[in-house]
C-alpha cells in the first residue's frame, strides 16, 4: 500500500485510499525550467506506483506559461502525458487528489499535497536534445524529492556512466534463462517505493542486486526490467541489439 507524506500536515496518508477508487494527480508546473521538469517527474513516479497497485489514475497539469516547452521536456524525460486541467472538475468516483508541487507552491486545494524541492542547474536544461535524456532523469531520481538538486556536467555524467554498465549488463543477462524476481528482492523494491516513493532506495537495492553473489542472471534482468516499469530509465533498451 503506498503511503505518501502530505507536506501540509507532515503525516503519512494513503494515496490511494478506496480500493480501486480513482486517484487524480494534479502536477502544479509553471513554466519551463528544471524544477518544473522535476515536479512532472515526481507526479509520473506516483502515477507509476499507483497504477503498480493497480490504482486507475487520472493525471493532469495545471499551469499556463511555457507548457509547449515543458511538456517537451517532460517527454524526453520519459514522463507521460498529463492532460490539461483548465475547465475539468472533479471525475466521477473520484476518491483521493495529491496535488504534486513546488516547496513554495501551495499546489491547490483540497487533497494531499506533495512538496518538491528545488534544483539548481549550472548548465543549460536541454534534456529534449540531450543522445540519452535518461541521463537527466536518473539524475533527479538518485535524490530524496525532499532535498534539493545540482544538476551540473559531473552529476549528468554519473548518471550516463550508470545507465552504460546497467543497460550492458542487462543485454547480457537477457541472453541467459529467465529466473523469477527473488521473493525478498520484490518485497524490498515495493517497499521502498511504497515508502513515501523512496526510489533512492530503490535504485540502491537494484545495485545490490547487480553485484550480489550466487543470484542467476536470468533473474537479475527480470528485477531491473520490473523495477524499471517505476523508474522508467529504458534499461532494457540494449536487449537484442548487435556490436
Amino acid at each position: 500500500m503506498l503511503r505518501i507524506t502530505d507536506a501540509r500536515t507532515g503525516e503519512p496518508v494513503e494515496a490511494a485510499p478506496a480500493r480501486r477508487g480513482l486517484t487524480r494527480v494534479e502536477a502544479h508546473a509553471c513554466g519551463f525550467d528544471a524544477c518544473g521538469l522535476r515536479v512532472l517527474l515526481v507526479a509520473d513516479l506516483l502515477v507509476r506506483a499507483l497504477e503498480l497497485g493497480g490504482t486507475p489514475v487520472w493525471a493532469l497539469l495545471t499551469g499556463d506559461r511555457e507548457q509547449a516547452e515543458l511538456r517537451a521536456g517532460a517527454a524526453a524525460l520519459g514522463i507521460r502525458p498529463f492532460e490539461d486541467s483548465h475547465g475539468l472538475g472533479a471525475a466521477l468516483g473520484e476518491a483521493q487528489v495529491v496535488h504534486v508541487a513546488r516547496e513554495e507552491d501551495a499546489g491547490g486545494t483540497g487533497g494531499v499535497r506533495i512538496a518538491v524541492a528545488p534544483v539548481d542547474t549550472a548548465l543549460p536544461l536541454t534534456p529534449a536534445v540531450d543522445p540519452d535524456p535518461a541521463a537527466w532523469r536518473l539524475a533527479l531520481l538518485g535524490h530524496p524529492r525532499t532535498r534539493r538538486v545540482r544538476l551540473d556536467t559531473d552529476a549528468l555524467e554519473e548518471s550516463r556512466r550508470t545507465l552504460a554498465r546497467w543497460r550492458g549488463a542487462v543485454a547480457g543477462w537477457a541472453e541467459q534463462p529467465s529466473r523469477p524476481v527473488p521473493d525478498d528482492v520484490r518485497a524490498r523494491l515495493r517497499g521502498a517505493w511504497e515508502d513515501d516513493l523512496d526510489v533512492p532506495a530503490a535504485l540502491r537495492v537494484l545495485g545490490q542486486v547487480e553485484t550480489r553473489p550466487g543470484l542467476a542472471d536470468g533473474a537479475r534482468f527480470e528485477t531491473y526490467a520490473y523495477a524499471d516499469r517505476l523508474l522508467g530509465l529504458d534499461l532494457t533498451r540494449d536487449v537484442g541489439r548487435t556490436v
